[in-house]
């Protein structure tokens, strides 16, 4: 789904924080909205998980892991920025703890800041769906009946059909989609 991410690059601007940060607790407030998402397969019963826990994928020297951030849904776009840097310099200096990857309900990769418009990422199990990335582009783009250069990125959601159909992920996506086109809204 491609997002006009006009105004998230302003909020990004005055609030300085990552698009990152952004993205997470757009995200977040969509899982509130969309607990389906935010749910494993466990035995032959689908477990909708109690708390928002997201992992962001962060590329290191020996591999990639995925620090996970708990209860982001509760937590203010300040203060989820500032996990995510803490997060990241820990995994590049391999000290993270074992609670720091554990935990995780749903999973935010970013490929954006390599030059990648769009991929598909793979499902981290146990969760039930992943977030990817793609970079930011200026494209022209027809409003109101004129054409007009905006902002763009694509986002790909994957997931797991036994847990989750096309119509409840679409109408996830297109949540997230909101939140990033109104990302004064995402703030606790």
């Amino acid at each position: 789904m491609e997002v006009d991410v006009s105004k998230t690059m302003t909020l990004r601007n005055e609030r300085k924080v990552s698009y990152t940060a952004i993205i997470v607790k757009a995200a977040a407030k969509s899982l509130v909205e969309c607990p389906m998402i935010n749910s494993t397969f466990e035995g032959n019963r689908i477990k909708i998980f109690e708390d928002i826990n997201l992992g962001v994928a962060v590329a290191t020297e020996n591999g990639l892991v995925v620090p996970v951030i708990h209860n982001a849904d509760k937590r203010s776009l300040e203060e989820t920025d500032a996990i995510i840097k803490k997060l990241g310099e820990e995994a590049e200096q391999g000290k993270l703890a074992k609670e720091d990857l554990t935990g995780g309900t749903f999973t935010v990769t970013n490929l954006g800041m390599y030059g990648v418009d769009f991929f598909l990422p793979i499902i981290n199990p146990p969760e039930a769906a992943i977030l990817a990335v793609g970079r930011i582009v200026e494209k022209p783009v027809v409003s109101a009946g004129k054409i007009e250069v905006r902002p763009l990125m694509i986002l790909c959601l994957s997931y797991d059909h036994r847990i989750v159909d096309g119509s409840p992920a679409a109408k996830f996506l297109k949540k997230v989609k909101d939140c990033m086109e109104n990302p004064r809204t995402i703030d606790n």
